[in-house]
């Protein structure tokens, strides 16, 4: 009896050090796989080269690195106040197909709109996903853009506070989407209308004056 209980000691012991180390593997990959943008090593005014912004439709872009004290991380924030249909900046360098993409975000002000968004699988101006959180409607919704036009997938009411800071983030593999505010997931289906790699950024709409920070990314686990 002895015997069988040392053996089945031994085997619940080994099984733990493999599940420790496998979730410990899993992490150190996520960990080194992901890439975080602050700002913070930003110089204050227009943002740095690695980044492509512009606006699907009509209207002008503007945006800059500022100084925030509210910042989650300080002191930079990266904002956007210019007036255009859908303003948008992604990071040039990433190309993703499968993985995620998350921001904190904090909707400032905006008559017609106040929202803040992530874009991914990002092609050109005119084509690529985007969801958004609006502090006006007290919502987060999904959309992709074809050829320059912005068509709904789902909306899903949800609190947005004005003035405060808000993490968005969305997981996306294959077909599957999953769109989260402050850790709770609000919209989980299925879509392929854009497919393969493509950039990911950050968006807004309309006259939103919108500031982000702590800019995440990266693709799945072994992607």
């Amino acid at each position: 009896m002895l015997t069988g209980s040392l053996s089945a000691n031994r085997y619940i012991a080994v099984n733990a050090i493999q599940c420790t180390f496998a979730l410990i593997l899993t992490f150190l990959t996520f960990s080194v796989r992901a890439e975080t943008q602050n700002f913070d090593t930003y110089q204050a005014g227009p943002v740095q080269s690695e980044w492509r912004c512009g606006a699907t439709g009509r209207g002008t872009s503007q945006w800059m690195v500022e100084h925030d004290e509210s910042a989650p991380s300080k002191p930079n924030v990266l904002k956007q106040s210019g007036v255009a249909d859908f303003p948008w900046c992604v990071l040039k360098q990433a190309s993703i197909a499968d993985g995620f993409v998350e921001v904190r975000f904090k909707a400032v002000s905006g008559r017609k709109d106040q929202a803040g968004g992530v874009v991914w699988r990002w092609k050109d101006g005119e084509n690529y996903y985007v969801a958004r959180a609006n502090a006006l409607e007290n919502n987060v919704s999904l959309y992709y853009t074809q050829n320059g036009r912005r068509q709904t997938i789902k909306y899903v009411d949800a609190p947005v506070a004005k003035n405060a800071w808000h993490t968005l983030r969305v997981e996306f593999t294959g077909r599957r989407i999953v769109v989260a505010l402050n850790g709770k997931t609000y919209i989980e289906l299925d879509d392929e209308h854009i497919v393969g790699s493509g950039a990911v950024g950050v968006w807004t709409k309309a006259d939103s004056v919108t500031t982000f920070d702590d800019f995440s990314y990266g693709p799945s686990i072994g992607k």
